[in-house]
């Protein structure tokens, strides 16, 4: 007869728990990469122009 469940009995897996930690990391990570985007989108950079202007101003 062959059986169904090949693992042997002493084996372990992750299971349900594994998953859930892998799941939560995920939506973790998710979460911070949108907070990064959002405060990187605030950053004001200014042009060529305007540091050429800002430095003939100031010399």
């Amino acid at each position: 007869m062959i059986a169904i469940d090949t693992a042997p009995a002493g084996d372990v897996s992750p299971g349900l728990l594994g998953f859930l930690v892998v799941a939560a990391l995920g939506l973790a990570l998710y979460l911070l990469v949108k907070s990064m985007r959002k405060q990187i989108s605030k950053i004001e950079v200014p042009s060529e122009a305007e540091l050429r202007e800002r430095h003939k101003n100031a010399g």
